[in-house]
């Protein structure tokens, strides 16, 4: 039996994210001959937020899903959570390069507010004893 299935799937899910986030900045460096900082690139300030905005926030929901799903508090809902959260943060990803694709930014952000939200309700019902 997995111990934690829906933390392990979640944090595997934001590793890979976590990769491609920095694929998308090393594509824009390489393009640009940008070897440290931003040199003055949007684009590239642009998608090094984005990464940034990732790692503020995705550690938070971890840790809410993990001690959720530990407390077994956990249930069908919490995986659909985690993978909307996931969801949410690749729309921001492609959002923050702006353009067409701007309205993904407004989304994932949207996305992990109510995420980090729900999950922190949650987190407190359980530890109140209510849940």
């Amino acid at each position: 039996m997995t111990i934690l299935p829906v933390t392990l799937a979640a944090c595997a899910a934001a590793a890979v994210l976590n990769i491609w986030l920095s694929i998308r900045i090393g594509a824009i460096r390489q393009a640009a001959g940008i070897s440290v900082g931003d040199g003055g690139s949007e684009p590239l300030e642009r998608r090094m937020r984005a990464q940034a905005n990732f790692v503020e926030n995705t550690p938070f929901v971890l840790l809410l899903v993990g001690f959720i799903e530990l407390a077994g508090a956990g249930g069908w809902w919490l995986q659909w959570v985690a993978g909307i959260y996931m969801i949410g943060r690749i729309a921001h990803g492609f959002g923050m390069d702006g353009g067409s694709m701007q309205v993904g930014r407004m989304i994932g952000t949207l996305v992990t507010m109510l995420t980090l939200l729900g999950l922190a309700v949650v987190a407190a019902l359980v530890a109140a004893g209510i849940i």
